[in-house]
């Protein structure tokens, strides 16, 4: 066996290690999203520490995102729907392990306020949890609930919906008022695609969407984005 040889047994021992090391933590029922839509704009915030924490966050071990196969191709449905007005989703968030959620619930109890300005400058960090902002367990968890929002596809611009994603406050509200015409409009479009698709809003935060008929209802997980 020559150097040569060698070196490629070598090369292909490694790509079978960094396959399997890749899927092998992916949970039945769950498939990586850009699998099924590979045109996908994902922005994962809790990997980088742009989002309301300012830090990464603990599970989010790779940019990717993880969905139920059942909420990925209700996901490709909307996509392709929307590309007829040169439209796209970018997905915030998706999956989310409970270590995460734990991660959230140690943050919101210590004294680290660098992020308010922009995430929750009219709520106190101690009523995070009493307003409903953090909780002990997220549908997130469940693997059909979606945090996104629109895209022109010819710009990669978001949409404009009035607030940045995870913008705690009255303003994140479906119903809120207080916003322009255009806002407004696209608050309603990106609502009304994921109505029809199957996906239910949350009042609360514009962004927020679970599958209706979600394969795993009472199921919470934790196995690590990767």
């Amino acid at each position: 066996i020559n150097i040569l040889q060698i070196l490629r047994t070598t090369l292909s021992y490694s790509i079978l290690i960094l396959s399997f090391s890749y899927c092998i933590e992916l949970s039945e029922g769950f498939v990586y999203l850009k699998d099924v839509i590979p045109n996908i704009k994902i922005d994962l915030k809790y990997f980088t520490k742009n989002n309301f924490v300012g830090n990464k966050i603990k599970g989010y071990n790779a940019p990717v995102a993880i969905v139920t196969k059942e909420t990925a191709y209700a996901l490709k449905e909307i996509q392709n729907d929307l590309k007829h007005f040169d439209y796209g989703l970018k997905i915030f968030d998706c999956y989310r392990p409970q270590q995460a959620v734990d991660h959230f619930v140690r943050w919101a109890k210590n004294n680290s306020r660098k992020m308010k300005s922009i995430h929750y400058p009219d709520v106190k960090k101690k009523n995070l949890f009493k307003e409903g902002y953090i909780a002990t367990k997220s549908s997130h968890t469940r693997g059909s609930t979606i945090d996104l929002t629109i895209i022109n596809l010819n710009n990669g611009k978001e949409l404009n919906m009035g607030t940045v994603y995870d913008f705690f406050g009255k303003e994140s509200w479906l119903e809120n008022k207080n916003l322009t015409i255009a806002q407004r409009a696209n608050r309603i479009l990106l609502q009304s695609v994921m109505k029809k698709y199957g996906f239910i809003p949350l009042k609360e935060e514009w962004w927020h969407y679970t599958l209706s008929n979600e394969p795993f209802s009472e199921k919470y997980f934790n196995f690590p984005v990767e």
